[in-house]
């Protein structure tokens, strides 16, 4: 209560109370940690940053339905006809939306954020986690919000347990995700090159990265957008 009552105390008179990032920078990629004064993970601090990331953000649609009709056609190609997918970090859930529509088979989509009730066939949930109904029970797997990750390597293996031998994860890339755009709120950020190698080297013999696909229609405003397949062994 005291903490609460003095921070309101500075806000009201200009002051800003901030947190000291803690950021591991390697060649090819940065990680932002939330980190307490103990030297603990911050579950919390993560978990409100992205919340209110997405409150400021729930208008705005990333997503591009034509290239989600190209993805579509590619998954049905490798795989066959798909039963199940997961869309992980929706915001408004327009991917599981086009996803169900073009590939006419159930989709869900996963958003941290209180605001996925909002929104069909979304639920409320942190991707870096799993349900034990998804264990190598999932065909498909697709994000654009994998900079979003608090531990890149622990949410990828978790996703890659969903899938069914065989089965495809698809991350979206673009020139927005590449280390100095890393942020408290994109804590996750790779060029194309090394992501591939910490995807490599992560996969351990269970995943490899099968291919990557230039995207049909991409945003003014990014050099590149890339997906990068990724196939369960």
């Amino acid at each position: 209560m005291f903490k609460k009552i003095i921070r309101k105390f500075l806000v009201k008179y200009g002051y800003e109370i901030r947190r000291i990032p803690v950021i591991i920078d390697r060649p090819g990629f940065k990680l932002y940690k939330y980190i307490k004064k103990d030297g603990s993970f911050d579950y919390d601090w993560y978990k409100q940053v992205q919340t209110e990331g997405n409150k400021l953000k729930i208008n705005v649609i990333w997503s591009i339905e034509e290239n989600i009709i190209f993805l579509s056609n590619y998954i049905k190609k490798i795989t066959g006809q798909p039963k199940f997918g997961i869309c992980h970090g929706t915001r408004r859930g327009k991917e599981q939306e086009w996803f169900r529509k073009h590939l006419n088979c159930e989709v869900i989509g996963t958003e941290i954020s209180d605001t996925a009730e909002q929104f069909p066939y979304t639920i409320q949930w942190d991707f870096h986690e799993t349900k034990p109904e998804w264990i190598n029970a999932t065909d498909f797997i697709y994000s654009n919000s994998f900079d979003h990750s608090y531990d890149p390597q622990k949410c990828l293996n978790s996703w890659l347990s969903c899938l069914k031998r065989g089965g495809l994860c698809i991350l979206e890339h673009s020139s927005v995700d590449e280390p100095f755009r890393t942020s408290e709120l994109d804590p996750f950020g790779a060029d194309l090159v090394q992501l591939l190698y910490l995807i490599t080297s992560w996969g351990a013999s269970r995943y490899c990265v099968r291919e990557f696909l230039n995207a049909p229609i991409k945003h003014d405003f990014v050099e590149y957008l890339t997906f990068i397949v990724i196939q369960k062994l």
